[in-house]
């Protein structure tokens, strides 16, 4: 890496990627990671990289050196929160996979690339979908949604982060009663394949299978 030229900085999912001429630096900050410009602001940084003018320190975080273009690496058009974004590739992605349930489709990277657990509970709460539907059970009009907000939901996620309002937001993940029905939220600790947290109301999310 020393003396290459950074050519561009791309993100795909939660991937940030640092493109030089002959590899990829590629970032995932996991759950915990951050980053900082110029000032070291954490102790025992997992990469530094020293430019002329400036310093970037990366924290609780992998690294990985890709070889190769990354173009033939990443499909641009699965990230959520990218202008190549195809909903037409989601959908025939998902119905190649009907017996999959819908809380582990919003957690698969190859066709929802940025979609975390958060995103997948707020979403399926504002589409009234139980997480535990299989895909190929889902009327037209609710997979449409369900793909729709998945992106929808993203940018919003996004926002309320910037704005430091997110938890502010959130309708169903970690919460205790249906702002709907106002009864108690179904809370489960690993649901599906993912075994990640799920938060649900039983009366006005759907099941479907």
């Amino acid at each position: 890496m020393t003396g290459q030229k950074v050519v561009a900085f791309r993100s795909w999912g939660k991937h940030f990627l640092i493109v030089l001429p002959r590899l990829t630096v590629r970032i995932h900050f996991l759950l915990f990671g951050s980053y900082s410009i110029n000032e070291q602001t954490k102790p025992a940084p997992r990469l530094h990289l020293k430019f002329k003018n400036g310093d970037i320190f990366f924290y609780t975080c992998s690294v990985r050196l890709l070889e190769g273009d990354p173009d033939e690496v990443y499909d641009w058009t699965a990230d959520v929160m990218s202008d190549a974004w195809d909903p037409k590739k989601a959908r025939a992605r998902l119905k190649a996979i009907p017996e999959t349930l819908v809380c582990d489709a919003l957690l698969d990277q190859d066709i929802f690339a940025g979609v975390g657990n958060i995103i997948k509970n707020e979403v399926l709460f504002r589409i009234r979908v139980h997480p535990e539907s299989q895909v190929g059970a889902l009327p037209p009009r609710k997979l449409t949604e369900m793909i729709r907000e998945a992106r929808n939901y993203s940018f919003d996620f996004l926002k309320w982060k910037k704005e430091f309002v997110l938890r502010a937001h959130w309708l169903a993940h970690t919460k205790s009663e249906c702002p709907r029905d106002h009864v108690p939220l179904t809370r489960v600790k690993h649901l599906g394949k993912a075994r990640r947290r799920a938060f649900y109301c039983g009366i006005c999310q759907v099941l479907y299978r």
